[in-house]
C-alpha cells in the first residue's frame, strides 16, 4: 500500500505565517553564519521578534493590517553584508518552498528578495557615508 503524499497548498492564514517565520528563524539559528548574529542581538526576546514578524508576514502577504514599526533600523547597526543576505535569502526560499507552493508563497519569495535589496542598499549607504565601506 502507497503511502498517500498530501499537497502542499498556499499561504492562506496567520497559522502559516507563523509556520513559515517559525520555522525559517529555528533554520536561522542554527546557521553558522546568521544565527550567531540574531542570537546576539534578540538576545532572550526571541518570544517578541517571533510574533512581529509574523504580523509583518501578515501584513503584507494576507493584506491585514497588523503590522505597525519601521523594520529597517533594527538592522542598521548590524555587522551583515552581501553574503549574509543571499544566505538569508537562501534559507527563506528553501523554508517556503519546503512548506507552501502557490502564488502567495512566490510573492513572499519575491518580497523576501525585495526587501533584501532595499537593506542592503540602505546599509551601503550608511556605510559609505561614515566612511566604514566594507567593500574598500
Amino acid at each position: 500500500m502507497e503511502k498517500e503524499i498530501k499537497p502542499i497548498k498556499d499561504i492562506e492564514s496567520l497559522e502559516d505565517i507563523k509556520k513559515m517565520v517559525n520555522t525559517f528563524y529555528a533554520k536561522v539559528r542554527k546557521d553558522d553564519l546568521l544565527g550567531p548574529i540574531f542570537i546576539e542581538k534578540i538576545g532572550e526576546h526571541w518570544d517578541e521578534h517571533l510574533s512581529k514578524l509574523h504580523s509583518f508576514w501578515q501584513s503584507i502577504l494576507l493584506n491585514e493590517r497588523t503590522y505597525t514599526g519601521h523594520p529597517f533600523p533594527p538592522h542598521a547597526q548590524l555587522p551583515i553584508d552581501k553574503e549574509h543576505f543571499d544566505r538569508w535569502l537562501s534559507l527563506f526560499t528553501e523554508t517556503v518552498d519546503k512548506l507552501f507552493a502557490g502564488d502567495i508563497a512566490n510573492e513572499a519569495k519575491s518580497r523576501a528578495y525585495k526587501i533584501a535589496d532595499v537593506f542592503q542598499g540602505k546599509l551601503e549607504y550608511i556605510h559609505r557615508r561614515s566612511g566604514n565601506d566594507p567593500h574598500k
